[in-house]
């Protein structure tokens, strides 16, 4: 199976790494430099800019030369995307379970 670039699989997949989450929890408070990073992550710095990548990849993270820096902040639109998903499948299983629940009462209230 092919996962596209853009999906939300891509975006779980991406956050299903605890390093990768951290750095995108801690460039959600402040842009950073890899090497930033690395100084209050226990990673490396190399480490750190494979992370980047993947993070970056998934739409969670774009980069910027600064300097002679790259500095590196978190993408907030892709995570409301992903949270739209999310509760529109909430919404299908709430749909579903009000269903179940309601066929059970009906059974129920026969079966007395």
């Amino acid at each position: 199976m092919t996962v596209a670039a853009g999906s939300s699989a891509v975006v779980f997949a991406a956050l299903s790494d605890d390093t990768r989450w951290a750095i995108l929890t801690r460039l959600g408070r402040e842009p950073a430099s890899a090497s930033a990073l690395a100084r209050e992550l226990p990673v490396s710095r190399q480490a750190i800019v494979k992370h980047l990548d993947v993070l970056a990849a998934a739409g969670l993270a774009e980069s910027e030369p600064r300097g002679r820096e790259v500095v590196h902040r978190a993408l907030g639109a892709r995570l409301n995307e992903v949270a739209h998903d999310l509760e529109a499948i909430a919404r299908g299983w709430e749909r579903q379970l009000a269903r179940v629940k309601q066929l059970a009462e009906r059974t129920a209230k026969e079966q007395s």
